[in-house]
């Protein structure tokens, strides 16, 4: 697992193991605040480490930027914390969070010793969280998910974006409209830095380049698609929208974003011919 250091109290911390998810850590005075966990234990674990060897006051909190296992599955190794979330984030663990557990545990012996920890502090479209002389503003921004949201570090105006940001915006769990409106309240926020959830931290000079070409590849893979079910082509022709051809690049994520790609459209072509047919059948075509 990769360290970064991106201010003097602040923290990032990158798996190597499963999609270069981040997860961010502030130590204060008070202790310190954790900003989502990693999928396997043996991350979690070293996280967990450092911020007892760099404080004896533990993790008062711990914030979820959404639902997701490989964003949540260390909570339980904080048993002191208040874990913060939105609503629909606790709302969804409760409704399938230990099946989807007991599933991965079945598949990944890793995860063996993970219990659910869900959050018990919970909001739905503001929230500000202080400790020590850190102030974060915890804001909704659906899209990636529903239950998603982001974490600004005032004074520092860091940014710690969960899946709001990524090196591909993936929808596949959720709405490519609120993803793109998302993005622009992000535009909107003018952060110095931008911790995104899978990848490198994005630094000030590049954010406004990176953010209007997430926003240009929603709007280009909506047109294709919508152009390609217009003219009755079939599903397997999505293969021919590249994803260069949407302004974005194949390289980051080891070229994982390929396949987040061809996900985002597979979801994209079974909504719009839903829509398409629902439209029929009202006009009784």
């Amino acid at each position: 697992m990769r360290r970064e250091r991106v201010s003097e109290d602040i923290y990032i911390f990158t798996s190597d193991i499963y999609a270069q998810v981040t997860a961010g850590v502030i130590i204060t005075d008070e202790g310190a605040i954790v900003i989502d966990t990693l999928p396997f234990p043996s991350e979690s674990r070293e996280l967990k480490q450092f911020i007892d060897r760099n404080t004896s006051k533990g993790a008062p909190f711990v914030i979820n930027t959404h639902r997701h296992p490989d964003h949540i599955y260390g909570n339980y190794l904080f048993p002191e914390a208040t874990i913060v979330g939105h609503r629909l984030c606790r709302d969804g663990l409760l409704q399938t969070g230990e099946q989807i557990l007991h599933d991965g545990k079945a598949q990944t012996v890793e995860l063996a010793e993970v219990e659910l920890h869900i959050p018990d502090l919970v909001f739905d479209e503001v929230m500000g969280v202080h400790l020590g002389k850190y102030s974060l503003r915890l804001q909704h921004m659906p899209g990636h998910s529903d239950d998603m949201i982001t974490v600004f570090v005032e004074g520092e105006k860091i940014l710690f974006a969960g899946d709001v940001v990524t090196p591909v915006p993936y929808i596949v769990w959720g709405d490519w409209q609120a993803a793109r409106k998302s993005l622009e309240r992000v535009q909107e926020t003018s952060p110095e830095s931008i911790v995104q959830g899978h990848g490198e931290v994005l630094l000030r000079g590049e954010i406004p380049d990176v953010l209007q070409t997430h926003i240009g590849y929603l709007d280009c893979i909506a047109e294709r698609v919508q152009e390609l079910i217009h003219t009755g082509q079939a599903e397997e022709n999505l293969r021919n929208i590249r994803l260069e051809d949407c302004g974005e690049s194949p390289i980051p994520l080891d070229g994982m974003v390929r396949q987040m790609h061809e996900a985002n459209l597979h979801v994209l072509y079974q909504k719009f011919s839903a829509e398409a047919g629902q439209l029929q059948y009202s006009l009784g075509i």
